[in-house]
């Protein structure tokens, strides 16, 4: 029964040793989500500034009107 229990324990402590350890797909995955975030800051990126520009061109025809406006 302890011989058996021990080798539990050892697989256990391999394996926990191999994923803490495994430093080639730790790193790819750190450097595959790392891509994936810059990907999705570009994409927002993009998004605002399309954002901002239509924005910009809403206040000024809103500043246009407004200024051209008689009932101000």
């Amino acid at each position: 029964v302890r011989a058996g229990e021990a080798l539990m324990k050892l697989v256990a402590d391999i394996k926990q040793y191999l994923i803490l350890n495994d430093f080639p797909s730790v790193n790819d995955a750190i450097l595959q989500n790392s891509h994936l975030f810059k990907q999705k800051q570009l994409e927002c990126d993009r998004k605002l500034m399309t954002l901002r520009d239509d924005m910009a061109a809403d206040l000024y025809d809103l500043e246009e009107e407004y200024y051209s406006s008689t009932f101000k």
